[in-house]
């Protein structure tokens, strides 16, 4: 098993950081890879935030309404395989 790390995207050109709006999984939920995993917004856009392999979403390191600097780790897929 490895990790894979789900990052605060880049919504916007001039996007620093992002608020998280709603996490749809939960912590030992699957989640299939490009499926929306979160909800995310800046100052001006809201975005979805994808799974970025399939496995179970092992840790969310931050909660509905923290502010999180673009590409930080919000959160981590345990993944199978090689």
């Amino acid at each position: 098993m490895s990790k894979m790390n789900v990052i605060m995207p880049k919504l916007g050109m001039t996007m620093k950081k992002g608020t998280i709006v709603e996490w749809k999984k939960k912590v030992g939920e699957k989640v299939e890879k490009d499926e929306v995993i979160a909800i995310v917004e800046s100052e001006k856009l809201t975005g979805e935030v994808k799974a970025p392999a399939s496995g179970v979403l092992a840790e969310i390191f931050h909660d509905v309404g923290d502010e999180v600097p673009v590409g930080e780790v919000i959160g981590t897929i345990e993944t199978e395989g090689s």
